[in-house]
C-alpha cells in the first residue's frame, strides 16, 4: 500500500464512521433529551455491550499513551486534537486523524 492510498483509506474509514454516528446517536441522543450520562450508560446495559464499550474505552487510552509517548519521543504536534476527537465523536476518527497527523508530520520531517 502506498502512503497516498494509506491515507485515502483512514480518510474514508474515518468519515464513515462520523456519518454512521451521526446517524445513529444522534436521533437516539435527542430522543432521550440529550443525556450524555444516560447514553454513556446504555453502553453497559448487558455483557455484550459492556465488552464493546470497555474496548473503545481502552483503545482510546492506548491512544492517549501513544500520543503522549510521540509528543516527547517523535515531536508529533497536536496528537491533543486527536484525542479529544478521540472522545466526541469516537475513537475511530481520533485514532485515524492521529495517523495523518503523524504521517504528514514525519513526511515533512524527512523531506
Amino acid at each position: 500500500m502506498t502512503e497516498k492510498q494509506f491515507r485515502i483509506a483512514v480518510i474514508a474509514i474515518a468519515c464513515l464512521f462520523v456519518v454512521i454516528f451521526c446517524a445513529l446517536i444522534l436521533p437516539a441522543l435527542a430522543a432521550q433529551q440529550w443525556d450524555i450520562v444516560g447514553a454513556f450508560g446504555a453502553g453497559f446495559v448487558n455483557p455484550f455491550a459492556a465488552g464493546y464499550s470497555l474496548d473503545v474505552i481502552l483503545c482510546w487510552c492506548v491512544l492517549a499513551v501513544w500520543v503522549l509517548y510521540e509528543r516527547r519521543s517523535l515531536q508529533i504536534r497536536y496528537g491533543w486534537v486527536c484525542l479529544l476527537l478521540g472522545i466526541i465523536p469516537g475513537v475511530a476518527l481520533g485514532f485515524g486523524l492521529y495517523l495523518l497527523l503523524r504521517s504528514f508530520q514525519l513526511q515533512a520531517e524527512r523531506a
